[in-house]
């Protein structure tokens, strides 16, 4: 007689994504760190030019999961979506490491991760949703851990691309975030077993050979629209404003006709969204001004009473960011956790509200650097402090983000929500792209004391608009509370007949 395979415990199947998940933001975080500066430096892009290209970038690498999460909802399955996502990803990063003159290639190269990424992204974030199905405050626990993993891929990236860009070239850089990716796809292979009883219907089936040609074809003349569209900026607006009206329109209709039971849960996601999106302009600044303000006004010299610690190469600071949220994302873990044992859990929108208040405070310290300067320049010491309030900020909005469409969404529409959350955050980042523009330095400026006030300006514009977004989160509170007591309560109704059912 045949033994069954004993239950794989939720840990295991959380690790098998967190993994993957860790080595698909190592080669994206490791591209984004250099490619705005290789743009400006390597190819000759004014600030402007590269700004938006990389504002348009980041809007479809966001948009593009909607449709991800839907081919995995309902053509592939969730689990070989995000597998596949993640072998077109390690192939466009290894076409941006391809030597080429031709600024088309990069653009396609580029489209070619924009559909990667679409595959992946809505896929690995709603199969850890389905391992914690049902329980909230773990949920919270493991989207913010999971939220880490984005964190530990990142730094290491961060902080090793540029490295390589300055002893062996920009395209070094680029095949480094291609073998990241291998490496993922490698461990992934041998753990996969994990994840067997987690996905969606289409991962219980044998794989459909014309549905996945079919996929495979629309990805593949998918690459050479995003290229059209990123040459073009008139159509990147058009096709960015599109989307976010599609998806919007999608929005409304499912509120309009889910049952009445689901339609509180999907208002409380709609508004959450809405805040994130704001958010994401902050996050925006990170790949655009922040790094610009690093490279031209940023001592990149760390000292303490005189005495020299290090020296960063400047697109590094953004490593900043990743490792303030890898020391606070535990310590937030646990609090949410033991929190929620009690029955004291800060409501998620109450999360949202002090989020803003702290990246307030980040881009404030960006602003006053600006008063401490020395003949243009600051010390590196400000991009800490400014990096950790923003950080933690991002821990309380952003990383909450997945947990959010987690909690309030129907399981059934799982894939589908993720992929629109993530299209609000990309026309969010390329607003945030428009909004860097502000502190666009002219060509012809090189004199840092010249550039620092198009910088500080900005930044204390940004942290005028998070205290803005604060009182916004703040004067939401009562309505979300309403909705999230209507949601739960026309949930467990819900739960205890399926238990009923179960137990029978």
């Amino acid at each position: 007689m045949a033994t069954a395979n004993p239950p794989v415990s939720q840990t295991k199947s959380f690790s098998t994504v967190f993994l993957i998940e860790l080595w698909e933001r190592f080669g994206y975080y490791g591209m984004q760190a250099v490619m705005v500066v290789y743009m400006i430096e390597k190819l000759g892009f004014s600030d402007s030019k590269a700004n938006l290209t990389w504002g348009a970038f980041t809007a479809l690498v966001y948009a593009a999961p909607a449709i991800g999460g839907w081919v995995g909802d309902k053509v592939l399955g969730s689990r070989r979506t995000m597998s596949l996502g993640a072998i077109i990803l390690a192939i466009g990063y290894l076409l941006l490491s391809v030597p080429s003159d031709d600024i088309y290639f990069l653009y396609w190269a580029l489209g070619v991760v924009v559909v990667g990424n679409g595959f992946f992204k809505a896929n690995s974030g709603n199969l850890v949703r389905k391992i914690y199905e049902g329980d909230d405050s773990k949920i919270d626990a493991a989207f913010t851990i999971y939220y880490m993993a984005v964190n530990i891929g990142s730094t290491a990236s961060i902080l090793l691309t540029p490295w390589i860009k300055v002893h062996w070239g920009w395209l070094s850089a680029f095949a480094v975030c291609c073998g990241g990716l291998v490496v993922g796809l490698v461990n992934y292979f041998f753990m996969r077993r994990t994840l067997a009883h987690i996905g969606s219907p289409p991962d219980n089936e044998p794989v459909n050979k014309t549905k996945l040609a079919i996929v495979l074809g629309i990805g593949f003349v998918t690459t050479f629209l995003v290229a059209f569209v990123l040459q073009n900026q008139g159509v990147a607006k058009a096709c960015i404003w599109l989307a976010g009206i599609i998806v919007l329109s999608i929005f409304a209709y499912l509120i309009a006709k889910v049952d009445r039971s689901e339609r509180a849960g999907l208002l409380a996601a709609l508004v959450l969204t809405a805040q994130t999106l704001l958010f994401f302009i902050f996050y925006q600044q990170m790949s655009t001004s922040l790094t610009l303000f690093g490279v031209r006004n940023v001592d990149p010299n760390f000292s303490i009473f005189g005495i020299h610690l290090f020296t960063w190469i400047p697109e590094q600071f953004q490593a900043l960011n990743p490792i303030w949220i890898m020391v606070a994302s535990p310590i937030l873990a646990w609090a949410y956790t033991a929190l929620g044992k009690r029955g004291k859990d800060l409501p998620i929108a109450g999360k949202f509200a002090l989020g803003f208040v702290v990246v307030a405070i980040g881009f404030f310290i960006y602003g006053i650097s600006g008063n401490f300067a020395v003949n243009g320049i600051v010390s590196a010491w400000f991009m800490v402090w400014g990096y950790g309030f923003y950080s933690l900020g991002e821990l309380f909005v952003s990383a909450l983000g997945l947990a959010m469409i987690a909690r309030y969404v129907p399981a059934r529409m799982g894939g589908f929500m993720m992929g629109a959350y993530y299209v609000a955050t990309g026309l969010s980042q390329y607003m945030g792209s428009v909004i860097a523009n502000f502190a666009s330095v002219p060509e012809d400026m090189k004199d840092p004391v010249q550039s620092l006030p198009l910088y500080t300006a900005l930044f204390n514009k940004l942290g005028f608009l998070a205290v803005g977004g604060t009182l916004l989160a703040i004067l939401l509170l009562p309505l979300m509370k309403r909705l999230s007591e209507s949601h739960h309560g026309a949930a467990a109704p819900v739960k205890d007949a399926a238990a009923a059912e179960a137990a029978e």
